[in-house]
């Protein structure tokens, strides 16, 4: 039998784990090993997911029991869209979802993909509450979403461990985040990440077909996954891996259209209403937008703020693909994609809590070390602190809440955080020597263990220099 795989292992490498594994016996020593037992890597990630999610859950009782009335949801920090929406958007009366519109000609402004699970969970809720006898519906609605996300959430996990094989201790970050445990079930947000970890996973081992076809079930599920075809796209160009790009935007096209046609078809009208709602909608919580009227310093007119909100985004992605075609050293994959969704949430119209969700597995990729991670979370946990605090009082007399720049700050704070670890990105995107990755003693073997065909690619193209061909091995 061949001996394991070498891993990387945290309490040798990260200075934090390293100085908090003192209690458990320490650093493990050098005739160690490691996943030869019944609890391998992966199966304590999975616990480690279930006990951080089931802790969530426990955070959420005080609400779930109350039926998540207000203002009691937001001082406790436990509000959730899933229940309420349950009624409120027809599956408690058993419309189908873009095909009827509601009594008041409302559709449901959730990707399609998002709108199929929230109907089999609404099924089985039904079937459910056809046999039991409950007094709240959307609490049963809310336990079957916890359970059908709970999965959402393992395969996130597993999948993070895997797409960097040495590296499989970096996931429990992404199981053990504060605001993993405080938001994963505000939204339906576990959804597409599951289809992005898998997309990542098989794109690692080479597959850009199959990573397409996950890919494509991610926009379909929520939209953002798409920008990750631009991160692609930049390292194809520095690459010429045209081939494989060409498959994962195939894939991506082919499984998003056999999602979306049969509703298109069916009613175009409540088909597009995520489209046309996401267009339309002016500042909203979270965005520094919002922020900036709350200060007092004067809001954008929503005609206007899709150009500004877009334009600036469009700026910092010529940013990053100036950095990703120019820096000496091609950047990892992870370390692109990072960059380009962060730039998003900063810029985006709204910034719901559960947005940091997007960040968490990218993050650990990009930068695996605890120290930026737990910076980074603190702000966020401070953010989803605020938010919910501030919507006590939001519209509301008589009641005790943030004040509108006192959320500001904590908008600006979240801002600032984000900033701060996108900044480490690119340290280790201009200074390889700093890349945790690539300077984890593994570095000979490979170049990006996670960028499949970008791994040991030679550059074709690059800004202000000739490219540097990179060994293959």
């Amino acid at each position: 039998m061949n001996p394991p795989a070498p891993i990387v292992l945290p309490s040798q490498e990260d200075p934090v784990v390293a100085s908090t594994v003192g209690g458990i016996g320490g650093p493990l020593g050098r005739w160690a090993r490691i996943g030869t037992g019944w609890w391998n890597p992966l199966r304590l990630l999975v616990a480690m997911a279930t006990f951080s999610y089931a802790l969530g859950y426990v955070l959420d009782l005080s609400c779930r029991s109350q039926g998540w009335r207000s203002p009691e949801r937001y001082e406790h920090l436990c509000y959730t869209d899933i229940s309420p929406l349950y009624s409120l958007r027809g599956f408690a009366d058993g419309l189908i979802p873009y095909v009827q519109a509601m009594p008041d000609g409302q559709h449901l402004e959730y990707p399609v993909l998002t709108g199929g699970f929230m109907q089999v969970a609404a099924m089985i809720t039904s079937a459910i509450t056809s046999v039991a006898t409950t007094d709240s519906p959307g609490t049963v609605f809310f336990d079957v979403n916890v359970v059908m996300l709970f999965l959402a959430f393992v395969v996130t996990v597993v999948a993070t461990a895997l797409t960097v094989r040495r590296r499989p201790w970096d996931a429990a970050m992404v199981a053990l985040a504060p605001t993993m445990i405080l938001a994963a079930t505000v939204n339906w947000d576990l959804l597409p990440l599951a289809f992005i970890g898998v997309s990542l996973l098989l794109w690692s081992r080479r597959h850009p077909m199959a990573a397409g076809l996950l890919l494509g079930l991610a926009v379909a599920a929520k939209f953002y996954p798409l920008l990750f075809l631009g991160g692609f796209l930049v390292l194809t160009i520095r690459t010429a891996k045209w081939r494989a790009f060409g498959l994962l935007v195939a894939g991506t096209a082919i499984s998003w259209l056999a999602v979306n046609v049969p509703f298109m078809v069916a009613n175009f009208e409540g088909w597009s209403y995520f489209y046309r709602f996401s267009q339309t909608r002016g500042e909203d919580f979270g965005s520094i937008w919002f922020a900036m009227s709350q200060a007092g310093l004067g809001g954008i007119p929503a005609d206007k703020l899709n150009m500004v909100a877009t334009g600036s985004f469009l700026l910092l992605c010529v940013g990053i693909a100036w950095v990703a075609l120019a820096a000496r050293r091609r950047p990892r994959l992870a370390s692109v994609l990072f960059l380009i969704v962060a730039a998003f949430v900063i810029t985006n119209k709204v910034y719901s809590p559960q947005y940091s969700l997007w960040l968490i597995p990218l993050a650990v990729m990009a930068r695996p070390r605890w120290r930026e991670f737990l910076i980074w979370q603190t702000g966020e946990v401070i953010y989803f602190v605020a938010i919910w605090w501030f919507l006590v009082s939001y519209g509301v007399e008589d009641t005790t809440g943030l004040t509108g720049q006192e959320y500001t700050v904590a908008v600006v704070i979240h801002v600032i955080v984000t900033v701060y670890y996108a900044a480490m990105v690119l340290q280790d995107m201009l200074a390889p020597e700093y890349d945790p990755v690539r300077t984890d003693g593994f570095s000979e073997d490979e170049d990006d263990p996670g960028g499949g065909v970008f791994d040991r690619a030679p550059d074709v193209v690059t800004l202000g220099r000739r490219p540097r061909q990179t060994a293959r091995s």
